[in-house]
């Protein structure tokens, strides 16, 4: 899937795409973006009835040299006597947050995911937090919620301290998965009670029994993904002994 921000080009074809009546989901396969990113586009520039391509161009320029002038660079991330090159581990940290955010993270909670990633220790306080990436203790502390509520980091007290810190380590993926078979469970159950209620001979229950069997499927294909990891990492801690 392409990455990158979007282009004016890209705009005028969204301005086009809703004036023919095409969903989010449609222009997203057109333009090869998720449609998350479409929604967010056109919801930040004045929503589907009032989407102006030129006017949103202008905008994102706009809110650019904002960024560019309120955010200073980030402190190089210590390397840990690994002998990185900073550059590079720069460089590397802004294409993995883009790429997080073009997968429909939002974009504070990308970064804070993305500073953790990179971090040898997997590990960091609210305070290293708002040092690395220069954000308020609130931002980080919303990012923090959200993360934790996909699965995606766990909070734990620093021994002997009341602090707490961050972290993310080798089941970040298996805990995102987790989350994503929780939620895969309740549309499956609520898609039965839709087909209860509307009647499965009816055009709606249909269309609900029909959305039903495709998240089954995919809830199953997740838990046959999270068996198949922890044989392999059994594998991998039974060859260490």
């Amino acid at each position: 899937m392409p990455g990158g921000r979007l282009t004016d080009t890209d705009r005028q074809r969204i301005a086009a795409g809703l004036a023919s009546g095409l969903g989010y989901a449609e222009l997203g396969r057109e333009l090869g973006r998720p449609a998350s990113t479409i929604m967010r586009e056109v919801t930040r520039n004045g929503g589907p009835g009032d989407y102006r391509a030129e006017r949103a161009q202008a905008a994102t320029r706009q809110r650019a040299r904002r960024h560019k002038q309120a955010e200073p660079a980030a402190p190089p991330i210590p390397d840990s006597g690994y002998g990185r090159d900073p550059q590079a581990v720069a460089d590397f940290t802004e294409s993995f947050t883009a790429l997080l955010i073009e997968q429909g993270l939002p974009r504070m909670e990308a970064r804070v995911l993305a500073c953790l990633q990179i971090t040898d220790s997997g590990a960091l306080t609210a305070a290293e937090l708002v040092a690395r990436l220069r954000v308020s203790p609130a931002s980080i502390s919303n990012a923090v919620a959200f993360l934790e509520q996909q699965g995606m980091l766990r909070r734990e007290l620093i021994p002997g301290e009341r602090r707490e810190r961050y972290l993310v380590d080798d089941d970040i993926w298996l805990r995102n998965l987790i989350a994503s078979v929780q939620m895969q469970n309740s549309l499956s159950a609520m898609t039965r009670r839709a087909v209860e209620i509307l009647g499965p001979d009816t055009p709606a229950g249909a269309r609900f029994e029909q959305s039903g069997e495709f998240v089954a499927i995919v809830g199953a294909a997740l838990r046959r993904a999270m068996e198949q990891w922890r044989e392999r990492l059994a594998q991998r801690g039974a060859e260490r002994e």
